[in-house]
C-alpha cells in the first residue's frame, strides 16, 4: 500500500498507536517498524529515516506540522528516504538504542528523535527537532536532504566510515557494560555530584531546561537518612517548595508538567507524563515522612487528585499522558488572561488571587519562540505568605480560604475548555510506578482508600489482559493488540507489588 492506495493515507492508517495514527493523514509514505519498510530500503538502495517521538509531544507536533505535512518535504522525504514512525512508549526498546547514539554523537538528546540509518539499522546522522528551513544556527529540512542525497549517492565512503565507527562504539560498549556493586565510594561521590550541580538560588540540578528529576530528590533523602547530612535535606526541601510554587505545578487542576524551559519552574513545556507524577507522589510523600511538612503530603494528595480525576480507566489502569497542546496551540488550556480571571471571581476575591499567583495585564512570561510578552498567564508563587496577608490585613487561614474558592471557580471554568489529547495507553512499568507511589503514600498518610485503588491496579496487571502464559505484556488498550513485556516491565511491577505487600503488613 502507499499513500495512493487510501488517498491522502499512508500505512499507519492500519496501526491502533495513537502517536502512530496522529502521522497516518501525512503526506510523508512512513511505516511503522515492520522488516518490509528494511527490505524496500535494501531492495532500492535507500537510507532510513527514522523518526521517533510520542503523542503528547510538543516538538513532535511542530516538527509534524512544519515538515510532515509539508507538501515539499514530504516529496523530497519520499523520494530520498524509507520513512518510518516508531512511538517511544510503545518500543522503548528502540528508542533506547538509538537515543544513547544520539546523546553519544551530539552530547544531548531529546524527542522528536530523527536518525537518518543505513537499511542494516546503523545510523550515520542523528538530530532531535529539525524545523522545516534554515535559521537560528539550525540547518533545516529542506537542506539537509539535498545534504545527505549528495552524501548517499556522491560519496558513500563517509557514511561507511562513520558507521564503522559507530558500530565499533556499541561493539565496545557493549563489552564493558558490566554492573559493579554499590559502594560507600560511589554513594558519597553520587551526593557530590547532585551538590555540585544544585540550584542554590531555585532549586533543582542545572540550569534550563530544567526537569523536576524526581529520583534525585529521593537519593538525597535517603543519602541524608544514610549520613545526617542536613544539606542533603536543605537541597530536598528548596527543590520541593520552587517546584510547587511554579509555573511548572498546575495551580487549577494540580499535577506536574514534565519540564521548566527556564531555571526558575516558570515556564513549562505544558504535557504531564504519568511516571512524572508517580515519581513525585513518592518524592514528596518521603520528604513529609522526613519532616512531617503537611505541605509535602497535601501536594502528594492533590497529585493523586489528579491521577485519579483525569488519567485513570474504568478498570483500574493509569493513561499514559496528557499533551501539552489544545486547538493546535501549546498551554492554551491552562493559561489564563486577567479579564477571564477578574470576569469570574467577585471583585473582593480577584485582586488577592491576583497578587499570590502574580498574574498581570501584560502576562507574566515571554512565549519561547517570540520572547514576547503573550498576554497570557502562567499561574505562579512568587510573593511571601506574610507580605499578601500583610497587604490586604488578612490571616493566612483567610488566604488559603478564598484561593480555593477561587481555584474551584476557575477549574469549573477550564473544564468547558476543549481538553488536550488523552493518550490512553495502559503502560505496565508506568503502571508499576503509580503502584508502588499510591502503595507508599497510602500506608505513610494512613489512607486506605489509596491502598485499595493500588489493590486494583495490581489486579489489573496481573490480570490475562495484561499477560499470557506468564509473561507480562508491555501495554494494553482497548483498540491495541499488546507488546511484549520488556525488562522495565518486570522491575517496576515487581517494585509495585512489594510495596503493596508493605501495606497489608502495616494496615
Amino acid at each position: 500500500m502507499t499513500n495512493n492506495d487510501k488517498g491522502t493515507k499512508n500505512r499507519l492508517i492500519d496501526e491502533k498507536n495513537p502517536y502512530l495514527l496522529q502521522h497516518a493523514n501525512d503526506p510523508v509514505d512512513w511505516y511503522p517498524w515492520t522488516e518490509e519498510a528494511f527490505e524496500k530500503a535494501k531492495s532500492e538502495d535507500k537510507p532510513i529515516f527514522l523518526s521517533i517521538g510520542y503523542s503528547t509531544c510538543h516538538w513532535c507536533h511542530v516538527m509534524a506540522k512544519e515538515s510532515f505535512r509539508n507538501k515539499d518535504v514530504a516529496k523530497m522525504m519520499n523520494d530520498m528516504f524509507v520513512s518510518i514512525k516508531v512511538d517511544r512508549e510503545e518500543r522503548p526498546d528502540i528508542d533506547s538504542v538509538y537515543m544513547d547514539i544520539c546523546q553519544k554523537m551530539n552530547g544531548s538528546g531529546g524527542w522528536p528523535l530523527t536518525i537518518i540509518m543505513t537499511p542494516e539499522k546503523v545510523p550515520f546522522i542523528a538530530a532531535t527537532y529539525i524545523p522545516r528551513e534554515s535559521g537560528f544556527g539550525r540547518q533545516g529540512m529542506l537542506e539537509i536532504i539535498p545534504w545527505i542525497e549528495h552524501l548517499w549517492k556522491e560519496e558513500h565512503n563517509k557514511i561507511v566510515e562513520q558507521t564503522e565507527l559507530i558500530k565499533t562504539a556499541l561493539s565496545e560498549k557493549s563489552e564493558s557494560s558490566h554492573t559493579k556493586g554499590v559502594t560507600e565510594e560511589i554513594i558519597h561521590r553520587t551526593y557530590t555530584y547532585l551538590a555540585n550541580n544544585f540550584d542554590n538560588e531555585n532549586g533543582g540540578f542545572g540550569t534550563s531546561p530544567k526537569f523536576p528529576s524526581p529520583h534525585n530528590i529521593s537519593y538525597l533523602l535517603h543519602y541524608w537518612k544514610r549520613t545526617g547530612n542536613p544539606t542533603a535535606l536543605q537541597m530536598v526541601e528548596r527543590t520541593l517548595q520552587a517546584m510547587r510554587k511554579g509555573g511548572i505545578y498546575d495551580h487549577i487542576g494540580f499535577g506536574f508538567h514534565r519540564y521548566s524551559t527556564d531555571s526558575s519552574w516558570l515556564v513549562p513545556h505544558f504535557e504531564k507524563m504519568l511516571y512524572d507524577q508517580a515519581l513525585l507522589i513518592i518524592a514528596y510523600t518521603e520528604a513529609y515522612q522526613a519532616t512531617s511538612k503537611e505541605e509535602y503530603s497535601n501536594t502528594a494528595n492533590e497529585i493523586i487528585e489528579y491521577i485519579l480525576r483525569d488519567m485513570t480507566s474504568p478498570d483500574g489502569g493509569f493513561y499514559c499522558a496528557e499533551d501539552a497542546d489544545s486547538e493546535g496551540v501549546e498551554g492554551k488550556f491552562y493559561t489564563w488572561d486577567i479579564s477571564e480571571i477578574e470576569s469570574l471571581l467577585n471583585s473582593e476575591d480577584h485582586p488577592i488571587f491576583r497578587d499570590v499567583f502574580n498574574v498581570r495585564p501584560e502576562g507574566n512570561f515571554l512565549e519561547e519562540s517570540t520572547h514576547q510578552l503573550s498576554g497570557k498567564n502562567i499561574l505562579h508563587l512568587e510573593k511571601a505568605p506574610e507580605s499578601i496577608e500583610k497587604q490586604y490585613n488578612i490571616t493566612h487561614k483567610e488566604i488559603d480560604h478564598i484561593i480555593e474558592r477561587c481555584r474551584k471557580q476557575l477549574f469549573s471554568t477550564r473544564e468547558k475548555r476543549i481538553h488536550p489529547s488523552k493518550d490512553d495507553k495502559i503502560l505496565t512499568d508506568w503502571n508499576g510506578l503509580m503502584l508502588a507511589a499510591l502503595s507508599i503514600s497510602g500506608r505513610v498518610m494512613g489512607n486506605k482508600r489509596y491502598i485499595d485503588i493500588a489493590k486494583r491496579n495490581a489486579d489489573l496487571l496481573i490480570s490475562e489482559r495484561m499477560k499470557e502464559n506468564g509473561e507480562l505484556y508491555h501495554n494494553y488498550s482497548s483498540n491495541k493488540g499488546p507488546t511484549i513485556g520488556f525488562l522495565d516491565d518486570y522491575a517496576f511491577f515487581t517494585w509495585g507489588l512489594i510495596e503493596l505487600y508493605e501495606c497489608d503488613k502495616k494496615l
